[in-house]
């Protein structure tokens, strides 16, 4: 089973791992407020972690490693790599907050960032049901200890025991489902699976069950309805710096996690798990829409808003087979890996500004408290404005051609059903830039509240100034964005 290891495939991994265990060590030792070493070589790591992923991407190349379980591609290392900006980006913007609320006590959050991060990889690089597995597992135990990190907090708390509760659930839901499809194909390993369902001489009936409740367990970490109860109060309840570490990261991890069960895995039942996705996805918009329209509350409106965007995902996702063709299989599956790359982009951007606008003894969470933001400071309203923007799809930012490319690979299909689900998904939209146009109105055209200036270290600033820059710049040029996705899919899937 091990005899062809190949360490070369988990070398980041296995990097993670011993920094993240000798930062805890060191931390033992640190005595600052602010935990500037806990950060700096936390920081340093993660730099170091990106480094080598993009360098593996570059390659380009699909390595197997330990007995076939582990897979290295170039759209897993991507998505690592990417990953692994995210989580930097985050521990920038969250620390300041995190020392005003002394989260900082002990260097748990940037710990358990790292775990966090570790477990995203395992999920990303998972060539086999139980490594898939144990990677969730990691990530989802790392994020219930990161919400609960105020332990003084009723909120906090309350928020920790949902996310606990409702993930045990999920996580059950997607083990038994796995276990199925185990007894049914009788192997672990992806390719085998893809192998013996494309055979035709198993159970159908089966292996339909099982992928019901892999779907559901997916569904569940992506955010989409009707799995989405957890989402709002997760998202109001954490303390904003972990809720920008639940909604940003792990959603790149939750797709590759559905490209490698439902794509590397289960691709000749595609016309089974499309038909779920259409649900969801329907779902999800409107749901998502909807809910968000009655929302005072920041956090738990952009909850809802994260619902509704996991809804264009999940259309990248059905668009890719159409009556057993193939074909534009790679154009719909990089056109939600763009989707959900320049959603993660944009969320980073709306809670950066959100932490930098809480002060000690204040949480920026309604939208009332970002009324005349424009007048107190440009910078944190322009970025927060183009985010919104991007985020209700508007030309010419990076929104809007996420949002096109997952409709032109919708439409491809030819078929009436696409067209009307096409059309849908436009009007839902449409709906969508009611409530993100209503935060720009209350930044740019009500009087402030307060006439406290807005500060921040200027470290923090040019990385927010960054964020937006690249929102707006990857909407004026997506060009390299998508190729970079296209190829990284097809390469993945050997195409």
């Amino acid at each position: 089973m091990m005899n062809n290891v190949n360490w070369m495939t988990a070398y980041p991994e296995i990097f993670l791992l011993a920094m993240a265990c000798l930062i805890t060590l060191v931390d033992l030792w640190v005595k600052s407020p602010k935990r500037d070493l806990t950060y700096g070589l936390t920081m340093l790591t993660l730099g170091v972690v990106a480094v080598m992923q993009a360098f593996y991407a570059a390659t380009g190349e699909t390595v197997y490693g330990f007995g076939h379980m582990v897979v290295s591609d170039a759209m897993g290392n991507w998505l690592k790599c990417f990953a692994t900006l995210a989580v930097m980006t985050t521990l920038v913007y969250g620390r300041p907050y995190a020392v005003d609320r002394k989260m900082l006590q002990g260097g748990e959050l940037f710990i358990l960032s790292l775990f966090s991060l570790l477990g995203m990889f395992v999920m990303i690089s998972g060539n086999n049901f139980l490594v898939l597995y144990l990677g969730l597992e990691l990530l989802t135990l790392s994020g219930y200890a990161l919400v609960a990190l105020r332990r003084d907090n009723s909120n906090a708390t309350e928020a920790a025991m949902k996310y606990f509760v409702l993930g045990a659930l999920a996580s059950g839901f997607l083990l038994y489902g796995l276990s199925m499809m185990y007894g049914a194909t009788g192997s672990l390993d992806l390719t085998a699976v893809f192998q013996a369902t494309a055979s035709g001489h198993i159970k159908h009936q089966v292996l339909v069950l099982g992928v019901v409740f892999v779907v559901c367990g997916i569904a569940f970490k992506l955010g989409a309805a009707p799995f989405h109860m957890w989402v709002p109060d997760v998202y109001q309840g954490a303390p904003t710096a972990v809720t920008l570490m639940i909604a940003g990261a792990p959603k790149l991890a939750a797709f590759a996690l559905m490209m490698r069960l439902l794509v590397d895995g289960m691709l000749p039942m595609a016309i089974d798990w499309q038909q779920m996705l259409l649900v969801l996805a329907v779902l999800s918009l409107l749901i998502g829409n909807l809910s968000a329209i009655a929302q005072t509350n920041l956090k738990r409106l952009l909850a809802f808003s994260t619902i509704a965007q996991m809804g264009f995902v999940l259309i990248g996702m059905l668009a890719g087979v159409n009556n057993g063709n193939t074909l534009s299989a790679a154009n719909a599956y990089s056109s939600a890996m763009f989707y959900m790359i320049s959603y993660v982009l944009t969320t980073l951007g709306v809670f950066g500004v959100i932490l930098l606008l809480a002060r000690e003894g204040f949480e920026s969470e309604e939208i009332s408290d970002l009324a005349g933001l424009n007048q107190r400071s440009p910078l944190f309203a322009g970025v927060m404005a183009v985010c919104l923007f991007s985020l209700a799809g508007v030309p010419p930012l990076v929104g809007f051609f996420a949002k096109l490319s997952v409709l032109q690979a919708l439409i491809a299909s030819d078929q009436i059903s696409s067209l009307v689900l096409a059309v849908f998904a436009v009007m839902m939209s449409l709906v969508g830039a009611f409530y993100y146009l209503r935060i720009i109105k209350v930044m740019y055209f009500d009087p402030p509240l307060t006439a406290s200036t807005v500060s921040a270290d200027s470290h923090v600033k040019i990385v927010l100034a960054i964020n937006g820059g690249l929102v707006l710049v990857l909407g004026l040029l997506p060009g390299g964005l998508m190729s970079l996705c296209a190829v990284a899919v097809v390469k993945a899937l050997g195409t």
